[in-house]
């Protein structure tokens, strides 16, 4: 299978990875932010976050997003150290992030031992308008690689500006679900039939692109509802890019 798909702690799985599995780590963290108090950090659940109260149809909850901004740091820098041992020479890492956590990113990827190249900006057309205020419409990508890259060995040109909006109604799976069409373009930063990891998979969109894009996955989701939803969309997406070459009849 091109895939794999772990359910249960990242740390945990990770460790249990060998060196140099993968060329690309592509995720979404839970960003630890929107909270302006710590009543409101403490007390209020990603989805009261993340949904508004008349979301057409329910999405479970999460974990993990309750940490003040120096624990979130100290995590983060954990994973990603773990994750640098586990990416190929070269390789890259790409993690999304909002303006609150931009800084704490940034820092915590640098100290995990990955090189920092820059930020991709992710532009969502439907975000809500805010009366004299500028709208908060742009999520933000920290990307960076394993030491130096060989453009050679990836020959692709990507932008730095995705425009797309978050999926909604019965498309949207998760709370804080990524575009796929956004998703396809990100992993073109591994090497054509590379591997790309994500240890906080979610609903599977990144494995999806991965795959639909001649990519292997490696997943790690912790809750379990999200795994299995993720486990189903990587099955049916291998079913839909299967073609008559791919399938070989034992007699």
């Amino acid at each position: 299978m091109p895939f794999s798909l772990h359910q249960g702690d990242a740390l945990s799985v990770l460790t249990g990875l060998p060196d140099g599995c993968v060329d690309s780590v592509i995720t979404d963290p839970p960003y630890n932010s929107g909270g302006r108090t710590a009543k409101e950090r403490t007390t209020r659940s990603a989805k009261q976050k993340y949904t508004s109260a008349d979301a057409q149809h329910a999405l479970p909850d999460f974990t993990g997003e309750n940490m003040d901004q120096r624990s979130y740091g100290f995590w983060l820098t954990q994973i990603m150290t773990e994750a640098h041992r586990l990416t190929k020479a070269g390789g890259t890492a790409l993690l999304f992030t909002d303006w609150r956590q931009l800084p704490t990113t940034t820092d915590a990827i640098q100290a995990a031992g990955w090189l920092w190249r820059g930020v991709l900006a992710w532009h969502k057309p439907q975000a809500r308008p805010q009366k004299g205020r500028f709208t908060q419409n742009c999520e933000f990508i920290v990307w960076a690689s394993k030491g130096a890259i060989d453009g050679s060995c990836n020959p692709v040109y990507l932008p730095g500006l995705y425009s797309a909006s978050q999926p909604s109604g019965a498309k949207r799976q998760h709370i804080t679900q990524k575009p796929v069409e956004v998703m396809r373009e990100l992993v073109k930063i591994s090497p054509d039939g590379g591997t790309v990891l994500d240890f906080c998979a979610g609903s599977g969109s990144t494995g999806v692109a991965a795959l639909l894009e001649g990519r292997d996955f490696i997943g790690v989701e912790k809750t379990e509802h999200y795994a299995s939803i993720a486990a189903d969309r990587l099955t049916e997406t291998i079913r839909e890019t299967l073609t008559q070459d791919d399938v070989v009849l034992a007699v």
